[in-house]
Order: C-alpha cells, then sequence, then structure tokens
C-alpha cells in the first residue's frame, strides 16, 4: 500500500447542481480539470463540501466515476466516506469501487457524541476495514464532539494506515500538540482555509481547502510558498484571502464558494436544501472581490 503525498493543497471538492437540483455533470467535470489544471495537488471527492448528506445514495458512485476518470491518475484522489454508525462505515468500506482512489478521509462520528474512547474503537474499525490510506478528520463544529490531541496520536501511534488528520477544531495548542508528538507517518492537514498559512507554520503538511474550489491556483502558491520557507511571500497571499474566506462561510458552506464559481461562470448558484445560496449582500460582496 503506497501512501499518497498529502503536502501542498488538497480540494474539498464541489458538486454542482442544476437549476432542477440534479447533478450538473458537465460542471462537475469543468471544476475538476480547473483544479488539476491550477495547482491542487489532490482533490477530496464527497466530503462536507460536496453537500453529502443531500446526495442520494445512487448518485455518488456516478459522481466518484466521472471524477476520477477526469483527473485520469494525474493527481490523487481522497474518497469521503463517513457516517456516525461505525458499522454503516465499514460496510460502505467493503462496498466501494477503489479504481483511481487513493486513500479515504472518514469524519469523526457526529451527532451521537462518543467518547474519546467509542472515537478510537470507531477509527480501530475503520482501519482495519480500509484498504487504503485512512485520512481522519476532526471538525466539532459539525459532528458536536472533538478529538483530543491523545486520542488522535493513539490512533497515529496504534495504526500505520491512518496516515493524517484533517484538524479543523481550531485549537492551536491541541494541533501544535499533534504536530509535535505525531508518528513519522502522519500528517497533519489543516480543515481551516483562514488558519493554513499558521498551521503550514508550525509544521502542518498543508490544507484541504474549500476556497481552492475557485482560487486554486493561488491558495496553492500560498501553501508551497510556506511549505519550502518563503513566509512573507506567503503571509501576503494569506491577507489578500482573509475578507474572502470570511464571506465564503459568513452564511454556510458549500454556499459562499459556490457563488464565486457561479460570478466565474464555472456552475448554477445552486445548493439542495436545507442550505440556501447566500444571501444578496453577501453575494454582492463576493462577486466585487472575484472581478476585482
Amino acid at each position: 500500500m503506497m501512501n499518497p503525498d498529502l503536502k501542498g493543497m488538497g480540494v474539498a471538492l464541489i458538486t454542482p447542481f442544476k437549476e432542477d437540483e440534479s447533478v450538473d455533470f458537465d460542471a462537475l467535470l469543468k471544476v475538476v480539470e480547473y483544479q488539476v489544471q491550477n495547482g491542487a495537488d489532490y482533490i477530496v471527492v464527497l466530503g462536507t463540501t460536496a453537500e453529502t448528506p443531500t446526495l442520494m445514495e445512487e448518485e455518488k458512485p456516478e459522481i466518484i466515476k466521472a471524477a476520477v476518470a477526469q483527473i485520469r491518475g494525474r493527481i490523487p484522489v481522497v474518497l469521503g466516506v463517513s457516517s456516525n454508525c461505525t458499522r454503516f462505515v465499514v460496510n460502505q468500506l467493503k462496498g466501494v469501487e477503489y479504481q483511481g482512489i487513493d486513500a479515504i478521509m472518514s469524519v469523526a462520528p457526529y451527532y451521537n457524541k462518543p467518547t474519546q474512547e467509542g472515537i478510537y474503537q470507531h477509527f480501530k474499525a475503520v482501519a482495519e476495514a480500509a484498504p487504503l490510506p485512512v485520512i481522519m478528520y476532526n471538525v466539532p463544529s459539525r459532528t458536536g464532539v472533538n478529538m483530543t490531541a491523545d486520542t488522535t496520536l493513539r490512533i497515529a501511534r496504534d495504526f500505520e494506515n491512518i496516515i493524517a488528520i484533517k484538524e479543523a477544531s481550531g485549537n492551536f495548542a491541541q494541533i501544535n500538540a499533534i504536530i509535535k508528538n505525531k508518528p513519522d507517518h502522519f500528517q497533519v492537514i489543516s480543515g481551516d482555509d483562514s488558519l493554513a498559512f499558521p498551521l503550514v507554520a508550525l509544521g502542518a503538511a498543508g490544507v484541504i481547502s474549500v476556497i481552492g474550489n475557485a482560487f486554486p491556483r493561488a491558495f496553492s502558491n500560498m501553501i508551497h510558498l510556506a511549505l519550502s520557507g518563503e513566509p512573507e511571500k506567503a503571509r501576503a497571499i494569506h491577507t489578500q484571502f482573509l475578507e474572502l474566506i470570511d464571506l465564503l462561510f459568513v452564511d454556510g458552506s458549500p454556499a459562499g464558494v459556490k457563488s464565486a464559481l457561479h460570478i466565474m461562470g464555472f456552475i448554477e448558484n445552486k445548493l439542495r436544501l436545507p442550505l440556501l445560496p447566500v444571501r444578496p449582500a453577501t453575494y454582492e460582496r463576493i462577486r466585487e472581490i472575484v472581478i476585482s
């Protein structure tokens, strides 16, 4: 089993919809090709940014197939496989067609608020079932429970096929403790665009980005400058993007980045309920920044 190179910028791919809410596969392929041609180091398919909770089960294999076919092995593909039911995740992992997939990303169980031991046992089952390397995802603002540094490090030390964590807790002390004490095979990846630069400065491997859907070249450039020891140049790009990053999340994600991609002519400005497009005032301010 070869571990994919997770240094740099991964893109948490959106799912474009037509006005009738069907998946817009033509737009999907255009967005994917835009990432590949403009600096994305890898792409995450069917993560949270893809509005996966609102996708039908029969749509998911078609989205995977389309994205993998468009990428054609040019960059790694990470597949999101998550649930708050451990048995469901294990069964899903057994049923996936892995041709063209390089790793799995799985979020800490959400809503039912497991203990730290429950989180450990969940990822133990995922590690034992997964035929590919696994990236864990800690995002307590969505899941309702934080995976502590101790739990993350325990899992990382016990299972060599768990190779990274996408950390979106926003807790610098926690993330720094993971970076400081992690085993050599394990990487820490920022799950927040606004924190990507400072976390890379602390030793993170990069970011899995939302804004990278719309601005892959510039945001990837920032990450690579930071990784290569050019912090002043990276900081300038970081500062340039801060207002836009805030706007992309103020009315929820991926509504913000979908509005940016709509302004750029890639997709319809359509989400599936319960998500809605950004408010008109937010859209107008995003438009002003995008076209400036």
